[in-house]
């Protein structure tokens, strides 16, 4: 990887990654598009190799990963399949959120069967009315005797109708964040249903669909953390979620460079190889430029993250937006550069230019992310 130096660790992590990922994602992400299909058996291969529990504590059953490990892991994952990448951040970024604000309960119950693969998992904030002003959610928990009863909707769950657990965001209190928390809901709770697939532009590997808690009754022990704390606990596994989608656009852009060296090394015109073009060669030279100036700000973002730096969710935005930004423009210029055959979905980068469009929406728009940094720039002026 270029612009960074890796451990024997890390460089070790990656070979086994990459290997994964030529093995079992990129020879059928084509086909998985184009059938809509979610690969849940290849999952759980991913899962033997530790990449179900990325971040969670080795005792919780996890590979206890570093921020820094993981982009590496997601970017390499997604040069086979951005969707399927993308969902596996999705997965770890909820898995982080139990293992770090659970109780010992919480975590003995579900972390196992989530690091295994054999419960998967989807992270429930978004809904129809309230996308990035988050804090203004309305699904509404109340009390019930011990326990609580939900109800709401929560919009473009990735994994969802699939996934076994659902970390839910719903109000318990005031407007407004403080009045946020966050419940672990069970696909087999009374009351929880989904609505349809939704059709889609990119990510057809995983479906998207909205969750529908119609009442659902949930005793004591599902509050993840304390009560007033679900919005806290929400942004800081979006700090992760954003490093994680980051790295997906970096290891999808990497791709699509790659497979444009090769069709440049094999396409004549003029009487010459049209990698042999200056113009051309010009306008690889800044994709790769590119490609690493991004993967150097993700990994600093990673860093901060990993110890704990105050300026972690300043820079996690930052990378995220500059990343995001940088590999759908990538993915966009190889899909020129291989002309009619890049419109083609045999080639495989329409699909990347495809997957990798959302990644600027999810996980906070980079115009969130734009609000973000330049709080953080002016905070000394407020």
């Amino acid at each position: 990887m270029t612009g960074i130096m890796l451990t024997e660790d890390q460089q070790a992590l990656v070979e086994t990654t990459l290997d994964f990922a030529q093995d079992h994602l990129a020879p059928h992400a084509l086909d998985w598009d184009r059938d809509k299909h979610f690969p849940v058996d290849v999952l759980r291969k991913a899962a033997g190799l530790g990449l179900g529990g990325v971040y969670v504590r080795e005792e919780s059953g996890g590979s206890g990963l570093s921020r820094s490990d993981g982009v590496l892991v997601f970017e390499t994952l997604a040069s086979g399949c951005p969707s399927i990448a993308g969902y596996l951040s999705i997965h770890n970024m909820v898995a982080w959120m139990i293992d770090r604000h659970g109780d010992a309960a919480q975590r003995e119950r579900w972390l196992p069967r989530l690091c295994a693969m054999e419960d998967l998992a989807s992270y429930c904030l978004t809904e129809p009315g309230a996308g990035s002003d988050a804090a203004a959610l309305t699904t509404r928990a109340v009390r019930d005797g011990d326990g609580w009863t939900l109800t709401g909707v929560k919009q473009f769950i990735s994994g969802a109708g699939t996934s076994q657990l659902y970390v839910v965001m719903a109000r318990t209190g005031g407007e407004g964040a403080d009045g946020v928390s966050a419940f672990v809901v069970d696909k087999d709770d009374e009351g929880i249903s989904f609505g349809p697939n939704e059709r889609k532009m990119g990510w057809n590997a995983q479906p998207t669909r909205q969750v529908v808690l119609d009442g659902v009754r949930l005793p004591a022990g599902r509050l993840l953390g304390r009560e007033g704390e679900g919005f806290r606990i929400a942004m800081s596994g979006l700090n992760g979620g954003r490093l994680g989608i980051a790295a997906c656009s970096l290891g999808g852009a990497r791709s699509a460079l790659d497979r444009s060296l090769a069709h440049l090394a094999d396409r004549e015109a003029f009487g010459q190889r049209l990698l042999d073009a200056q113009a051309l060669r010009f306008r690889l030279a800044d994709m790769a430029t590119e490609i690493a100036a991004a993967r150097a700000l993700v990994q600093q973002a990673a860093q901060a993250l990993d110890r704990g730096d105050p300026q972690a969710p300043y820079l996690c935005a930052m990378a995220k937006r500059f990343a995001t930004d940088t590999g759908y423009s990538v993915a966009d210029r190889a899909l020129q550069l291989h002309g009619g055959y890049g419109y083609l979905s045999e080639y495989g980068i329409e699909k990347i230019v495809r997957d990798l469009r959302v990644h600027q929406i999810l996980e906070g728009t980079n115009e969130i992310m734009r609000v973000i940094v330049a709080r953080g720039l002016t905070e000394a002026f407020a």
